[in-house]
């Protein structure tokens, strides 16, 4: 008992800590239960979609999403159909809010890149809406082929490091599209996913910087960044629509953002 208390005093602190920071970056999310599915493993994956500020872990409300799918073998395959609404809170948060799951079962050997296309999220702090094209790869059976293969989001990061198999500390590579063009000197927003049930090890960061990393393609829209930590982490890149949407009688500006899941594991 005493050291559930004590794990539930360090969270609230943690929060506290965070809610200190300004709420600087917002991540859609796709995190399978697992990234890579042996053939003795459970072939069920459990699929979390969420909409959050992975570092401060405070979360948006999230209606369904416009399209949800998966990529296989050069096929894609809708699995909108699949979600359910599910409801989650945290220790900053008053209310309850909505995420999505789904399950999916694992059939055949190869990479499978689930991909999301949320309705777009209105955001009156930035007077403007918000649409993260999502992505995140799971290997199956030990066939690693497709995992760079595009899906043809109107913006997407195509990953120049395989997404999958990774240590603390390795880079991650990738590219940011748009519309199937590089983006050259694409600003790229990097943060850890401050969740992990059943560990009470968040992260504190000492000032508002290190919340959201930060870094910049070359000329070919390729960017690197080396992992910290062991657990999940979100690439985003974020470029302006050149579509409006209407807000109470008024034409707004759209951020679209180009998003991608990896997760690292520690050597041991």
């Amino acid at each position: 008992m005493r050291t559930k208390t004590i794990a539930v005093a360090f969270i609230v602190a943690a929060f506290m800590i965070l809610a200190a920071y300004p709420a600087l970056a917002h991540f859609g999310t796709i995190t399978p239960s697992d990234d890579i599915v042996a053939q003795d493993d459970d072939k069920t994956l459990d699929v979390q979609v969420k909409f959050i500020h992975p570092m401060e872990m405070h979360y948006m409300e999230m209606v369904k999403p416009r399209q949800f799918g998966v990529l296989h073998d050069g096929k894609k395959t809708d699995l909108l159909d699949k979600l359910a609404a599910a409801k989650g809170k945290s220790p900053d948060q008053d209310q309850s809010f909505t995420f999505w799951t789904a399950e999916y079962q694992i059939r055949r050997p190869g990479d499978y890149t689930f991909y999301i296309e949320p309705t777009p999220y209105w955001e009156p702090a930035e007077d403007l809406f918000i649409v993260h094209y999502t992505k995140v790869c799971v290997n199956a059976f030990g066939l690693e082929q497709g995992w760079d293969q595009q899906v043809g989001l109107e913006t997407e990061i195509i990953p120049f490091t395989r997404p999958y198999g990774l240590w603390t500390g390795n880079l991650f590579t990738g590219q940011v599209l748009l519309k199937g063009k590089p983006v050259p000197f694409a600003e790229v927003e990097v943060e850890y996913l401050n969740e992990t049930p059943g560990n009470i090890n968040v992260v504190l960061p000492p000032a508002g910087p290190y919340v959201t990393q930060v870094v910049k393609a070359d000329e070919n829209g390729v960017f690197s960044y080396a992992m910290p930590k062991a657990g999940w982490w979100g690439f985003s890149a974020l470029n302006q629509a050149e579509w409006t949407l209407t807000h109470d009688g008024q034409e707004k500006g759209v951020e679209i953002g180009a998003v991608y899941w990896v997760r690292t594991r520690d050597m041991k």
